[in-house]
């Protein structure tokens, strides 16, 4: 019986075997967060919505590549990844956040809706691989060792990036501010 006390790597086992509905378990598990992570790439809620259920498929059909001694979110977060950097690209300019439908998923306690307008104006001025790493920080709370394993990046890296994609941050919160 699968359920969602089931482990990934039993639910690919199970999935590879013909199981349909263990990898079932894989997407509600997963659904939220990989949303999440291709909004921050993005900007746009249907774009999101729409390459991250494409990237379950595609993990779908990859799962006999899928090494289940390991954890089964960053492999899966390489193939959203992808998708939404190609995606990005192949839209060859820049598309800000929609300020109305986006929700910063950070706590919004003493937040002003003033602020978070300012916010999310200045994270749309950033790069979509600068959103990517401010929202694993800061929305998905991860630690520099998660977002360099889902990154497959060094941990220096990630501080690295973490500190140049603040002060950017910074830089335009600044400008909206004058």
């Amino acid at each position: 019986m699968v359920d969602m006390n089931t482990g990934d790597a039993e639910a690919v086992s199970l999935t590879i075997a013909g199981d349909k509905e263990a990898f079932a378990v894989i997407v509600a598990r997963y659904t939220e967060r990989a949303y999440r992570m291709a909004l921050y790439i993005l900007g746009s809620e249907q774009d999101a919505m729409d390459l991250s259920q494409d990237a379950f498929i595609r993990a779908y059909r990859n799962l006999r590549r899928f090494d289940v001694s390991r954890p089964f979110f960053p492999w899966f977060a390489r193939i959203l990844r992808n998708l939404c950097y190609n995606f990005y690209k192949s839209r060859k300019r820049k598309q800000a956040y929609n300020i109305e439908d986006f929700q910063i998923a950070a706590p919004s306690k003493g937040v002003d809706v003033s602020t978070k307008i300012a916010l999310n104006k200045a994270l749309a001025e950033l790069s979509a691989q600068d959103r990517e790493i401010i929202g694993k920080f800061y929305f998905e709370q991860l630690t520099y060792a998660e977002i360099a394993d889902e990154l497959g990046i060094p941990m220096g890296t990630v501080m690295s990036r973490l500190y140049y994609a603040r002060k950017r941050l910074k830089d335009y919160m600044l400008k909206e501010s004058r």
